[in-house]
């Protein structure tokens, strides 16, 4: 049976409904951080400004401790309320999120970093143009995915999943095209790969958008489609109930 965003709210004891609402809110939380480090990363790439970069790398710390204290909630949750069916889909749904929000954050600190040798070189860099698109392309992602979550919407969460292929068509043309330039004038190589390891870390973020996706299905639906073709599963996972 598909569940809806209200299911979590419908049990006996009041204190359980509690918990797995605070779940949510606290995932939500956390992906609304690791959202603004994905953008103020990008910014200060884009604008050169070394001290918001400085400020990214550092709140990766609010990132992970986040983490663990949403795992611990998580563990307690299991230990103590012993949750079946829908109940246990949530937790490992979160479980599986935070772990994919935490690896988000360390994207945002590596491009960061990126962000801080580029501002201090100071030259003008080749490949800001697809940093800045494909950088969209992947927080509209991100922020689908988190909304998905929310609101239990696998409608939205299977059109993440499409739009991660678009990203990687992206990533791989901009690879090409820097590539190409790199080759051209050996004095670009230096800034050149520190954008292209920006535009790896961004599509690693989508990567982990479209996982954060896949566990919205498995959370309503039941179904794990992980590695699976996505045309096949369209049917199946948007068939309404």
């Amino acid at each position: 049976m598909d569940i809806t965003s209200d299911t979590h709210s419908k049990h006996i004891s009041r204190q359980f409904n509690q918990e797995l609402e605070e779940l949510k809110t606290h995932l939500m939380a956390m992906g609304g951080l690791v959202e603004k480090q994905v953008q103020d990363a990008v910014f200060a790439l884009l604008e050169g400004d070394t001290r918001l970069a400085e400020q990214v790398r550092d709140n990766d710390r609010q990132v992970n401790d986040l983490q663990l204290q949403i795992d611990d909630e998580c563990t307690r949750v299991l230990a103590r309320r012993q949750p079946a069916a829908s109940d246990l889909r949530l937790v490992l749904a979160v479980i599986r999120a935070t772990s994919d929000l935490e690896r988000i954050g360390d994207e945002a600190s590596k491009i960061a970093r990126n962000a801080m040798l580029l501002g201090e070189n100071g030259s003008a860099v080749r490949g800001l143009v697809e940093v800045r698109h494909i950088s969209e392309h992947v927080r509209k992602m991100l922020r689908d995915a988190l909304t998905a979550f929310a609101r239990f919407d696998t409608d939205l969460a299977m059109q993440v999943v499409r739009e991660d292929e678009l990203v990687d068509d992206e990533y791989s043309s901009a690879m090409r095209s820097l590539m190409t330039f790199m080759m051209e004038d050996s004095r670009s190589i230096t800034s050149v790969l520190s954008v292209m390891w920006v535009l790896r870390a961004l599509e690693r973020v989508g990567d982990h958008a479209d996982n954060l996706a896949e566990y919205v299905v498995y959370l309503v639906k039941g179904l794990d489609i992980r590695h699976s073709d996505t045309d096949d599963l369209e049917p199946k996972v948007l068939k309404k109930p």
